[in-house]
C-alpha cells in the first residue's frame, strides 16, 4: 500500500499547517480528516479506521504524547508520525516511547512528509502480509500482534523496548554497537553524553533474562552488544 487512495487522519491546531497538509494528500488521492484539538483526535483514532495518523504534539485539552499513548492502550496499531516543532533528542525519546512509529520536525518540506507516510504504510502493510515471529532459543517476538514470550511466559514491552530486541534478534550472533541502536532503533545520531541505549538494554535484560537461567543478552567490553545463546 502507497499513500495514494490512503486514508489518513492530521492532528494540528494550526489551521493554516493543517490546511496545507490536508490539501497536499488530497492531491495525491488520499481521503483525510481533521482534528484540531488532542482529545478530538484521540476519540477520531479510536473510532475509525485510518491507514495513518500525522500526529502533532503542542495540542489543546490533550497532547501529542498522550494521544499516542492512549491509543496505544487500546490497542490501536495505526501508524502514527508526530509532527512537531519540538526537535530535540530527548522530545524524539518521549514520542517512540509513547508509541510514535516516525518524526518529522517543523519546517518540512511536505515531499519528505510524503516519503515518511509511504515508508510507514510500506512497513505496516508488509507486516501485515506476513507471519512475522522471531526466535532465539525459547524466546519469541510477535512482529504483527507486537507480543513478547519466553518459554510460556508473556513479556510486556515498551514500544522502544520492543523495537531494541527486535534490532537485536534481528542481528543475533552479531555485535551491534551503541551507534547502531541509536540510528536503527531511535533514528537519530548517537550522543556520547547520553547512557539512554545501556538504561534501555538493563531495562530489556531484567524482562527477557532475569528470570531465566540462560542469558540471552551479552555485553562486548568497548564494542556494544550481542543476542545469543550462551
Amino acid at each position: 500500500m502507497y499513500v495514494a487512495d490512503m486514508k489518513i487522519l492530521v492532528v494540528e491546531d494550526e489551521p493554516k499547517l493543517a490546511s496545507f497538509v490536508k490539501k497536499g494528500l488530497e492531491e495525491q488521492s488520499c481521503e483525510v480528516d481533521v482534528a484540531y484539538d488532542g482529545q478530538v483526535g484521540r476519540n477520531m483514532a479510536l473510532n475509525n479506521l485510518y491507514d495513518v495518523i500525522v500526529l502533532d504534539i503542542n495540542l489543546p485539552k490533550m497532547n501529542g504524547f498522550d494521544v499516542v499513548q492512549s491509543i496505544r492502550q487500546e490497542k490501536n496499531r495505526t501508524p502514527v508520525l508526530m509532527l512537531t516543532a519540538m526537535g530535540s533528542v530527548d522530545d524524539k525519546l518521549t514520542g517512540f516511547e509513547a508509541g510514535a512509529d516516525d518524526y518529522l520536525v517543523k519546517p518540512f518540506e511536505f515531499r519528505e512528509l510524503m516519503a515518511r507516510l509511504r515508508a510507514l504504510t510500506k512497513r505496516s502493510s508488509d507486516a501485515g502480509m506476513q507471519s512475522n515471529v522471531l526466535k532465539v532459543a525459547d524466546l519469541e517476538l510477535d512482529l504483527n500482534e507486537k507480543i513478547a514470550r519466553r518459554g510460556d511466559k508473556r513479556i510486556e514491552l515498551t514500544a522502544k523496548e520492543f523495537g531494541l530486541l527486535d534490532y537485536l534478534m534481528r542481528n543475533r550472533g552479531r555485535v551491534v554497537s551503541r551507534v547502531d541502536i541509536a540510528e536503527k532503533v531511535w533514528d537519530i545520531h548517537f550522543d556520547t553524553g547520553t547512557n539512554v541505549i545501556d538504561v534501555y538494554v538493563n531495562f530489556l535484560r531484567k524482562k527477557i533474562d532475569k528470570d531465566f537461567p540462560t542469558k540471552l543478552i551479552h555485553t562486548v567490553i568497548g564494542m556494544g552488544y550481542m543476542l545469543k545463546e550462551e
